[in-house]
């Protein structure tokens, strides 16, 4: 029995020394060393597309019920190299300045009726562009005085545009010099500022109302604001060059190239008394005064339309509430004259 236990010893004595061998000869790793993640790398160029400003330079036809026209790459006329949209109907492309709606220079409106005409306004000072029962756009007007006249030139610098219990600002910055691959549009929504990253395509559009977009269809300098249903405003950010100085007598100098707005607007729901500067011209009943015979036929009323500022509702004619008028609302869309172009318009706001 004392043998049979000695044996045994031994046995378990043995075993335990294999053990130790063998966990003496296993591997060791060292604990794992914390690693900082990298933070992902700020693209320090624009991604591919097309250059800025060939958009407007290459228009295209962007309705594909014209199939036969639709995408097709056009060159803009002489009289506008910059600034034309393809009627996709005729499959041409047009002006963009000389389509209904237009306002150009020293602001030139074509109304909705097709007849152009002036309205200076004052530099510094708001003036409601139009105004209804669920859309009010205000412009804010910058200028410079000549001292041969008894007016000031005048650009529209940035628009105020009021619908729901919503504000959409659009604007363009102060600029010295001009460099066309270089942004200029300022933009905000219920007055938080929006950034859109600089390619054609992007896209920003409401966490709240997904039918509120705003888009570039131009690297820079370019955008569409739309709210389904209501209405869709293509801006374009432009400079006063040379040239148009030298020819009008702006004098302007490498201090400010007064920056502005072209604009072109379309209407999904306006009511038939819908008024302001622009907007008079879409109402049912509307005649235009302006002195057909004139070279630069002038449209008065500054009191009527000058507001407190950019987004105010307090001009003498004005009529937002932000709903729906109780009355038939219409599209202001012209069949015959917009057909199917890009930017589909029937008001338009622009320069020469």
């Amino acid at each position: 029995m004392a043998r049979a236990m000695v044996h045994l010893l031994n046995a378990s004595f043995m075993i335990l020394m294999m053990i130790s061998v063998m966990i003496e000869a296993a591997p060791t790793y060292p604990p794992p060393t914390p690693v900082t993640p990298t933070p992902p790398t700020v693209p320090t160029s624009k991604p591919p597309g097309t250059p800025s400003g060939e958009s407007s330079k290459r228009p295209r036809c962007r309705n594909p019920n014209y199939s036969f026209c639709y995408n097709v790459e056009h060159t803009c006329p002489a009289a506008c190299p910059n600034a034309c949209v393809v009627d996709c109907v005729t499959c041409k492309p047009e002006c963009s300045c000389d389509r209904p709606g237009a306002v150009c220079q020293d602001p030139r409106f074509v109304g909705n009726d097709g007849i152009t005409f002036y309205f200076h306004g004052k530099q510094n000072r708001d003036f409601c562009l139009l105004s209804d029962s669920n859309l009010h756009i205000n412009g804010h007007f910058i200028g410079k005085r000549n001292q041969n006249m008894k007016r000031d030139f005048t650009w529209v610098q940035a628009i105020g545009i009021l619908f729901d219990d919503h504000q959409i600002y659009v604007g363009a910055q102060k600029t010295a010099t001009w460099d066309q691959s270089v942004d200029r549009v300022a933009l905000s929504f219920d007055g938080e500022p929006i950034y859109l990253p600089e390619f054609e395509g992007a896209k920003w559009q409401s966490e709240d109302d997904p039918s509120i977009t705003i888009s570039r269809t131009s690297v820079t300098n370019r955008i569409v604001v739309e709210v389904e249903g209501n209405f869709k405003i293509t801006a374009n950010v432009v400079p006063i060059t040379e040239k148009e100085s030298s020819i009008h007598n702006y004098a302007i100098t490498s201090e400010d190239c007064y920056a502005h707005l072209d604009l072109s607007f379309k209407f999904y729901s306006l009511s038939e008394d819908v008024t302001g500067v622009l907007g008079q011209t879409y109402a049912k009943n509307y005649v235009s005064k302006v002195k057909m015979g004139e070279s630069m036929p002038v449209m008065g009323g500054d009191r009527k339309f000058i507001t407190s500022n950019v987004f105010a509702k307090d001009c003498a004619v004005a009529r937002f509430t932000g709903t729906d008028s109780t009355d038939s609302g219409f599209s202001s869309e012209y069949a015959s004259l917009t057909c199917g172009s890009g930017i589909d318009g029937t008001g338009v706001v622009c320069k020469r």
